[in-house]
């Protein structure tokens, strides 16, 4: 079998979740990649077949998402182009981990693809959303990488096709212990801001994961690190905390080790506002912003001595099994019924 999988390459959590399944794939057949995208500050270690630039979105220094930069590099001509171009008639299986162009191609010439990965998991109704819906938000998720089939993962099964989180093997294989410093991944703030509020906090020792520093950098109770993979599994395993984002891949991990978890949402980004709704229903405080109300906020939560954990019954290979029977189950498609509007009540 030829698979061509789709990597969006705007964060970190996709470039993870392909190292991590990849040679579960690599069992059914000859994996493509293409990856689009250049926000992502983890190297992908394995061949890539096909590359672009993508839809690339830029962050602001204070967490929100730069709109004027993201539209400069918006190149709709060289989408449609790179669409057309990209040979997705040439393999048995499409999955696309929420990539625009390939859902384009497949569109095109009416290609059956997956859709597979967190974003799926928002055809649902069923899966949480802030109190206040963003209707631009919501038409993002729902459209900006259609698909003639969804499996979803997400931190519960809301929904008969949603799957729990694809976890690295490194962190189910780990035993986790406390060091006593808190992990910080905050990847749409800057480090002067960043800086500004934990050296605030004298009694606790923090490890901020940074796209600005190139070598480790300590200033007071204050360790700038860059990104990579192995420091903040390292550094993860062995916290007492973590604060970041509402993603979904470092949640999600930090949760099955146990870890006290502060997400904060980057502005501007509905699925990370649905994401923390879903944290919220958990248990984990979510802030709005790293700002006033930080201080106050991190004390409570560091003598909160309620534990909340996400247990996982499903491997990674068990997530690919299910993956590839359910595709192959469904592999035949009448031409007129490609792309249906997904209705789930």
């Amino acid at each position: 079998m030829k698979i061509f999988y789709a990597v969006q390459a705007t964060g970190n959590g996709h470039i993870s979740r392909a190292m991590e399944i990849l040679p579960y794939l690599e069992q059914y057949g000859t994996v493509d990649i293409f990856l689009s995208g250049a926000n992502s500050t983890l190297p992908l270690n394995v061949p890539v077949k096909f590359r672009s630039k993508g839809v690339c979105f830029f962050y602001s220094s204070t967490g929100g998402l730069n709109y004027i930069d993201t539209l400069k590099e918006f190149a709709p001509l060289r989408i449609i182009k790179e669409a057309k171009e990209l040979p997705v008639e040439k393999y048995d299986l499409v999955i696309n981990d929420f990539e625009s162009i390939t859902s384009l191609a497949c569109r095109f010439k009416k290609i059956p693809s997956v859709n597979f990965g967190h974003q799926a998991s928002f055809q649902s109704h069923k899966v949480p959303r802030p109190k206040k819906k963003e209707l631009i938000g919501e038409w993002v998720l729902r459209n900006y990488a259609t698909a003639s089939q969804y499996i979803g993962l997400h931190f519960n099964s809301y929904d008969n096709f949603i799957l729990p989180p694809v976890i690295k093997k490194e962190i189910t294989l780990a035993e986790p212990q406390d060091k006593g410093h808190i992990t910080v991944y905050l990847p749409s703030y800057c480090d002067e801001v960043v800086s500004k509020y934990f050296m605030q906090l004298k009694d606790f020792r923090f490890e901020v994961f940074s796209k600005e520093v190139k070598e480790v950098a300590r200033v007071n109770n204050v360790t700038l690190m860059p990104v990579s993979k192995n420091a903040f599994n390292k550094s993860m395993i062995n916290c007492s905390a973590i604060i970041t984002s509402a993603g979904f891949e470092t949640p999600a991990e930090a949760l099955f080790l146990g870890k006290k978890l502060l997400a904060i949402p980057i502005k501007g980004q509905y699925e990370q506002l649905c994401n923390a709704a879903a944290l919220e229903k958990m248990g984990v405080p979510c802030l709005n912003e790293l700002g006033k109300n930080f201080i106050p906020v991190f004390n409570n939560w560091m003598n909160e001595k309620k534990k909340i954990t996400l247990p996982i019954d499903f491997s990674t290979e068990a997530i690919i099994n299910f993956l590839m029977h359910h595709c192959s189950e469904n592999k035949k498609y009448e031409m007129d019924l490609l792309y249906p509007e997904l209705t789930i009540n």
